[in-house]
């Protein structure tokens, strides 16, 4: 059976490539077309995905797409209206791109597969793509399936029970915008929303996080089973087109930080106290999903799911408990990437090889702490090379 996915008009467009429970080949559009993010239609990763299959696209079986864009539409009129009339400026830039695009994404890939496909397109919940991504190509039998987002419909943190066959999930938390809390420090320090959150934890090891505690005691309530309340008077992604109002500016003492100007030790140290608020937080998440699930095993997906921070604290506060965590729903691969090999299966089977694995993450962050100066550079470093196989640790429950 021959299984197209696609993820596609947010960003970091990408397709893989499934042939009979086994992962052929992922691809993200960017690496064709050298634009960073390309949230177009993966047009080409789709061509890659099925020469590597040796297949056409009228030799696919399904096509699914990662996310049901009607319900993320009636989320987003849902917020329109809750915050109106502060939010009408929003509603003017964001509108025009969904009723030109979004609700007519099957007429999207059919162009994009040339129209040589018939068969039926499957939209997956957004939270549920992540959950397969985490647990599916895992070695695990059973586990507790987390989903960390920043965005998706609900804005939620899920907990899953997973066997070998089916997902179940068993709780989440609405409006919980964890992905969004970070990126707001992402923006305040100057760097770029959905883009530069890797350069905000590479930047925490070089402050300290005297912040940590206005965070919590201003910004956030956060409960004991991770759940959380923000303060949104502090926040602007509502109702604005910029992610902090100026109250924020008062807690920090001055405005954030104009991009490519000078890293001060005010950033560092605010990014030191948000990577300590989300570690905080993740762990409390992880804990109740171990004592909600009794799983031994614990998967991870979303894209908080990609700080190395929280995980490793999972992996450093736990009793020998296995956890592992995957990248995003498409694995970024190249055209130079190599056929994968039979162990890297995403097999629904209750026997699993144990796959490959190859790190592509460009983020570095400093083995030491003594050091108080700033970087002197936090662009991304190109990868040079690209991989099929998912990415996984192991790791432990948090105890």
């Amino acid at each position: 059976m021959n299984i197209l996915g696609i993820s596609a008009y947010y960003h970091d467009s990408a397709a893989c490539l499934v042939q009979d429970g086994r992962i052929v080949a992922a691809a993200q559009e960017e690496r064709f077309t050298r634009k960073k993010h390309d949230y177009r239609f993966p047009e080409n990763a789709v061509d890659f995905c099925l020469a590597e299959g040796g297949i056409r696209a009228a030799d696919l079986d399904l096509v699914t797409f990662y996310d049901k864009p009607l319900l993320k539409f009636d989320r987003l009129l849902e917020t329109y209206i809750s915050y109106a009339p502060s939010g009408f400026k929003l509603f003017l830039m964001g509108m025009p791109l969904w009723l030109r695009q979004k609700p007519h994404t099957p007429r999207e890939p059919d162009a994009g597969l040339k129209r040589e496909y018939k068969g039926r397109y499957v939209f997956t919940e957004h939270h549920e793509s992540h959950a397969a991504s985490a647990f599916y190509p895992s070695p695990f039998e059973e586990a507790a399936v987390l989903t960390l987002d920043g965005v998706g419909v609900g804005d939620r943190p899920r907990s899953r029970s997973a066997g070998a066959t089916c997902l179940e999930m068993l709780k989440e938390m609405r409006f919980a915008l964890l992905g969004l809390l970070y990126s707001a420090f992402t923006y305040f320090t100057g760097f770029k929303v959905n883009s530069g959150e890797y350069k905000l934890m590479g930047l925490a090891p070089y402050g300290e996080p005297v912040y940590k505690d206005p965070m919590i005691e201003k910004l956030l309530d956060i409960k004991d089973d991770g759940s959380f309340r923000m303060d949104m008077s502090y926040f602007g992604f509502c109702d604005s087109d910029v992610m902090t109002s100026r109250k924020m500016d008062s807690l920090f003492g001055g405005p954030p930080r104009k991009a490519e100007t000078e890293i001060t030790q005010r950033e560092m140290d605010i990014a030191a106290s948000i990577q300590a608020v989300t570690e905080e937080i993740v762990l409390k998440i992880a804990r109740y999903a171990h004592e909600l699930t009794g799983a031994r095993n614990l998967t991870m997906a979303g894209g908080v799911a990609l700080n190395c921070g929280p995980t490793g604290a999972c992996f450093g506060k736990a009793p020998s408990i296995r956890s592992g965590s995957s990248p995003r729903p498409a694995t970024p691969a190249g055209p130079s990437a190599r056929r994968s090999s039979p162990g890297t299966s995403c097999s629904t089977s209750r026997a699993r090889s144990s796959p490959r694995t190859r790190s592509t993450d460009p983020c570095s962050v400093p083995a030491s702490r003594t050091t108080r100066s700033a970087p002197t550079s936090t662009r991304p470093r190109r990868s040079t090379t690209t991989t099929r196989t998912r990415t996984s640790s192991s790791t432990a429950w948090p105890s």
